[in-house]
């Protein structure tokens, strides 16, 4: 017997998905859940966890009648270079602040990438930075500095 599903991108996004929505329903289980009209803690992470599983199920269906087939070998750049964004990320939200955090995050995962052009991806960080930095700093009122220090 061929295993020829293992070779389709949406049994993959399934999976993962499905696999999103299993932990955050394992990591919530120890959180009171509520009701609708009142939340636990456990609530929303409860019910996103369901949502994404049943999408992920439904994307898996999909993929398994009539998926496209995967193509590309996997990037070793994207493997090493988007965890460690994320790793930067959290650790100069810590030093730094918002906007050298996210700025990069983004043009370290814009580098991750084969179609990477210097001065699209800088132009790229810059608007998302500062649309970012309206939204969730000033907009939301979040209390994140935007630079330690000032």
């Amino acid at each position: 017997m061929k295993m020829t599903f293992l070779n389709k991108k949406d049994f993959w996004a399934g999976a993962m998905l499905i696999g999103f929505g299993a932990a955050a329903m394992f990591i919530a289980r120890g959180y009171r859940f509520g009701s609708a009209l009142r939340m636990g803690p456990g609530f929303f992470p409860t019910i996103l966890g369901g949502i994404l599983i049943a999408f992920g199920v439904c994307i898996m269906a999909l993929g398994l009648r009539s998926g496209e087939k995967i193509q590309e070998k996997l990037s070793l750049r994207a493997l090493v270079l988007l965890p460690l964004s994320l790793l930067l990320f959290g650790f100069l939200m810590e030093k730094a602040g918002f906007l050298p955090a996210l700025a990069a995050l983004v043009f370290g995962s814009a580098a991750s990438g084969r179609e990477f052009k210097f001065l699209e991806v800088l132009l790229l960080t810059a608007v998302l930075t500062v649309a970012s930095a309206a939204l969730f700093i000033w907009g939301l009122g979040l209390p994140y500095p935007l630079i330690k220090g000032f």
